[in-house]
């Protein structure tokens, strides 16, 4: 068995759920268990009507539920579903009407609205390939993917979720194709959660070790990973092959094409994950394994982080005393914010965060003890590379290339498999282009 995830732009519309439906034909000899995301860009569609709901502006949000209405009924035409997709919208405008008489856009309601958009692009992709001739069936991802009670980033309880998936997906893949939603899950009492954005790679990952699947897929609308971000630098070039290592951090720096989470339960159960385009089905995209091939390059790829935000904290108090840090980052970690990149001296602290909800209050308690400086308009560049640690001058190199760019700040892991620098915003297309020009195209 293999699990191939397809992305909002596969499934966009009933022309590319046609090219979905011939891609997974092929490989029908290896029992495909498909995982879709919802079509285009319905998930935040229905996050904008949830909150036009609860602002006051109810029948607004009811137009745009109807126009959707409209689109997927549209899509689904001739396939048989019609009355599956009508009963979502209907529950879907009552949880409308209800979230605009409550006046507020909870995290249960969040999960509950948008859940939607997987459940209902499913039940269209499975009938689509029944249409074709494909067997197909349609299993609810929230009956057999079971998740702790954190809405809007739900871990998965593995042993719960794996002893589901063994018992419910192989004896289905064996004589269909199986058709799951991804990001949804449920409860062990039923309430429906989401893994947060993007999370459908991560249910992809997560129903392959749950099922021992040989390889998984995820089908996106680039070739694969790419030397640079194609949004910065258009024209990089395809990673043929990566570690799981290499792809978790490059995943985590910001490379769009894999979810950050999506690695770890394949490399749990040491499950090969494959990167592909499916409007170019024939390249073979990047293969994501636990040890990559030697490679005479000391960088793989050049992640990005853009909109981060640089925090200095100055103490000349806390010169040489014990549990500065632990001060510091306890007032993080009560607010619920994650620190990217950090680099520490005697009496003073650097870091950066991109999730600045909470930092005034967070400057508030650190003023207590130390002086803050908050600089915004910051990004951060991360060059990945398991040679990083085993080829003598990659630094020089890296600053060599950068050496009429303000870098600001600093870090290499721990592991030796990254180098991670903070420079302005308005510099970051220059980084990226010297770095790539350096390793890339000498």
């Amino acid at each position: 068995m293999i699990v191939m995830k397809f992305g909002g732009t596969s499934v966009e519309s009933a022309e590319a759920i046609g090219r979905v439906a011939e891609i997974v034909r092929t490989r029908l000899d290896r029992h495909p268990v498909v995982v879709v995301s919802a079509m285009g860009k319905t998930t935040n569609k229905l996050l904008a009507i949830g909150s036009a709901a609860v602002s006051g502006r109810r029948e607004e949000a009811l137009g745009s539920l109807a126009a959707m209405r409209v689109f997927h009924l549209a899509e689904a035409d001739g396939l048989g579903v019609n009355a599956e997709v009508e009963a979502h919208f209907h529950e879907l405008a009552e949880l409308v009407k209800g979230l605009a008489v409550m006046g507020e856009l909870t995290a249960r309601a969040t999960d509950a609205i948008s859940s939607y958009g997987e459940r209902i692009s499913s039940v269209i992709v499975a009938a689509f390939f029944r249409h074709v001739e494909i067997p197909a069936v349609h299993v609810d991802s929230r009956s057999v993917i079971v998740t702790d009670g954190r809405h809007m980033q739900a871990a998965p309880l593995f042993p719960e979720s794996n002893a589901k998936l063994e018992a419910v997906i192989p004896p289905m893949a064996r004589k269909q194709v199986v058709v799951m939603g991804g990001f949804i899950g449920a409860t062990e009492d039923g309430i429906t959660t989401t893994l947060g954005r993007g999370g459908s790679d991560y249910t992809a990952s997560i129903v392959g070790a749950g099922i021992g699947a040989k390889e998984i897929q995820i089908w996106t609308d680039v070739d694969g990973m790419l030397t640079a971000d194609p949004t910065i630098l258009p024209g990089g070039y395809r990673v043929e092959t990566c570690s799981f290592a290499e792809a978790a951090e490059l995943a985590y720096f910001g490379a769009k094409v894999l979810h950050p989470a999506t690695v770890l339960p394949a490399i749990e159960k040491n499950i090969p994950v494959r990167i592909l385009n499916s409007r170019r089905p024939e390249v073979e995209g990047t293969l994501i394994v636990a040890e990559a091939p030697p490679s005479s390059v000391p960088i793989r790829s050049i992640a990005c982080k853009k909109n981060i935000t640089l925090v200095n904290i100055v103490s000349t108090r806390m010169l040489m005393a014990h549990g500065f840090l632990r001060r510091i980052f306890e007032i993080f970690d009560r607010f619920e914010t994650p620190v990217d990149m950090l680099a520490t001296s005697e009496v003073s602290v650097s870091l950066t965060v991109d999730n600045t909800g909470a930092l005034g209050a967070i400057r508030d308690e650190i003023q207590e003890f130390a002086e803050v400086t908050i600089e915004d308009h910051h990004a951060i560049v991360c060059l990945v590379g398991e040679n990083i640690r085993k080829i003598p001058g990659t630094v020089a190199r890296v600053f060599t290339a950068l050496k009429d760019i303000n870098v600001r700040m600093v870090s290499q892991g721990a592991s030796l498999l990254n180098i991670s620098l903070v420079v302005a915003a308005s510099d970051l297309p220059r980084a990226v282009e010297s770095l790539h020009r350096e390793f890339f195209d000498a």
